[in-house]
């Protein structure tokens, strides 16, 4: 398995054979590319990973973060335009939910591109979302709400320096999150599968499950143990999950 990263907004974990598919990973708010670096090359010789790097961290520390979650759609739409040779499915967690519902809507209506399959982790559905103001107060209440969710990357938070370096994409990206507000669902043309932890602080399994409103071609639902971030304990139950769903139909 090599990493391509000819792409500024793409890490690319290449395969020997050319790609049947191709999985495109979203992080969620004040996450990077690194939470998905294992799953390269575990889906199969012929499933092709991208993990979306979101600008203002790790490799793009010296870039502005975005605030808007439409810029950012658009940007991630454009930038996949040379990987639509192949068959793609999204996988989205949290904020990276709502990223790949925009991404499917925006390749379905400006390029009939419609992906194989969306899957959204521990995030509602558009038309269900309620107004969120952490992003708007104090530096603490941010990093407050951060070790709240849990998740690898809040230990960064425990070094002064490293946390000068995180925070304001953190505050970009929970901005970003504040200022998306509920919407419409937009229809998809594709089938959906929504995960979540049974016990998520935040995320309900019932707010998971509303994304079968906008699902018409079949939403299925998916419970794992843990919390938030149950796809870092739960890493290999989930992998086993979405391999099955990426597997060619007989």
């Amino acid at each position: 398995m090599g990493i391509d990263t000819r792409s500024s907004w793409l890490r690319r974990y290449g395969t020997k054979v050319p790609p049947r598919l191709r999985l495109l990973c979203l992080p969620h708010a004040g996450g990077s590319a690194g939470l998905f670096h294992s799953w390269g090359g575990a889906f199969g010789q012929d499933v092709e990973v991208l993990v979306v790097r979101y600008p203002g961290r790790q490799e793009r520390i010296a870039e502005e973060p975005l605030t808007d979650l439409d810029e950012l759609a658009d940007a991630i739409s454009a930038e996949l335009l040379p990987y639509l040779d192949v068959p793609l499915a999204v996988f989205g967690h949290s904020m990276g939910a709502t990223l790949g519902h925009e991404i499917a809507i925006r390749l379905q209506a400006r390029h009939q591109v419609v992906p194989e399959l969306l899957m959204v982790s521990c995030r509602k559905a558009p038309h269900l979302l309620t107004p969120r103001s952490t992003a708007l107060g104090s530096d603490e209440e941010l990093l407050a709400e951060v070790a709240r969710l849990g998740g690898t990357d809040s230990a960064l938070l425990d070094d002064p320096d490293l946390r000068e370096l995180v925070l304001p994409s953190i505050r970009a990206d929970f901005t970003a999150v504040a200022r998306y507000a509920a919407r419409r669902g937009v229809p998809l043309a594709c089938p959906v599968v929504g995960y979540v932890g049974d016990s998520d602080p935040d995320i309900s399994v019932a707010e998971v499950a509303g994304w079968a409103d906008i699902a018409p071609k079949g939403f299925f639902l998916r419970v794992l143990s843990g919390g938030h971030f149950y796809l870092v304990e739960q890493r290999d139950a989930l992998i086993r999950d979405i391999r099955a769903r990426l597997e060619p139909q007989r």
